[in-house]
């Protein structure tokens, strides 16, 4: 469905000369299997919309809807039929431009899973409007260079995964870290966190919080340690997401999950100019968090303190590398 961002603007600006009070004037766009997409404003607000159509029985009635900054989701009233609709709507203060992005993704995401069942089409819908929520509360910015050395350092850690024979599919479902996860992977029962670094000199992590090396409910936990250098002849970023595209281009399950890891963990495609950098990947050092790695923890600290950042040279620790596939056969994945 070759929907774009000046299609569905033009569909709203026909809409915007309406002389109507209240309620919604809509048109059309796109019908996936049972679905209904239309492109919508509300009025008197003249806020922009996508509305989707479900029936009734497939929204259960405690579903959460999600909300983020610049859109909100919403059951609402559109047409008398036995249909439930819910709008995705772009705030006042939200940018159109970003808004129209998001749109336009949130239909092709669907309709990439087009002969999938209404219930599966609603999963898809709100799964991908919970990746732009992410996108929108880590600030709706391109990356700053070190959120694109962590990214460069979790991709590496994901393809290592696959090549190391863990489906394709279920490789990047495990990747939960853009979805606010405390671990990066979560895979078998346990996780592996990921730290990227370009240093020389020692191998600086930075951990976030106290359950980031906590292993006292996912066993066992890794630590996948990526050092990289910054060289003529490595990879961009844009170009490490198109290889790992590329790898997952027959799954369709894979692509749809990729595509919201990546909107979630803050990379677009139309920022992808601004990441000019090439990275080589020197290697990936795995270890086992266990009682001998040097960590703070909610039962390592006094009692009272809830919060702690605090950082790791993971060159000073004393634990002995895994083999990926090895750390990988421990958590019960291949």
């Amino acid at each position: 469905m070759a929907l774009l961002n000046d299609d569905i603007e033009l569909v709203w600006s026909s809409l915007r000369d309406s002389t109507d009070a209240s309620g919604w004037r809509s048109i059309s766009i796109a019908t996936i299997g049972s679905c209904s997409l239309l492109a919508g404003l509300s009025f008197p607000e003249r806020n922009e919309a996508l509305l989707a159509s479900f029936s009734s029985d497939v929204i259960p009635a405690a579903e959460n809807l999600p909300e983020g900054q610049g859109f909100t989701v919403s059951r609402v009233t559109h047409h008398s039929d036995s249909h439930n609709w819910i709008a995705l709507t772009r705030s006042a203060h939200g940018s159109l431009e970003l808004f129209s992005a998001m749109v336009v993704d949130v239909v092709h995401a669907m309709a990439t899973e087009s002969g999938a069942n209404e219930k599966r089409l609603l999963h898809v819908f709100l799964a991908r409007i919970r990746a732009w929520q992410e996108f929108m509360r880590k600030g709706a910015q391109f990356l700053s260079p070190e959120a694109e050395i962590g990214l460069v350092g979790e991709l590496a850690v994901l393809r290592a995964i696959i090549d190391a024979g863990v489906p394709m599919a279920a490789a990047v479902e495990s990747w939960v870290g853009p979805l606010n996860g405390i671990q990066d992977f979560e895979l078998g029962t346990g996780s592996i966190e990921v730290k990227a670094t370009l240093s020389t000199a020692g191998f600086p992590a930075k951990i976030g919080s106290l359950g980031q090396l906590d292993d006292s409910v996912r066993q066992p936990l890794f630590l996948a340690g990526v050092r990289l250098r910054q060289t003529e002849s490595g990879q961009s970023l844009p170009e490490l997401v198109a290889e790992i595209r590329n790898a997952a281009e027959d799954d369709a399950k894979a692509m749809r999950l990729l595509g919201e890891r990546m909107i979630a963990a803050g990379y677009l495609d139309v920022h992808a100019n601004r990441h000019i950098r090439r990275f080589t990947l020197t290697d990936i050092w795995v270890v086992e968090v266990n009682d001998d790695f040097p960590r703070l923890t909610p039962g390592k600290v006094p009692l009272g303190v809830t919060n702690v950042t605090y950082e790791i040279d993971l060159n000073k620790v004393a634990v002995p590398s895994t083999p990926t596939a090895d750390a990988l056969k421990r958590l019960g994945v291949i």
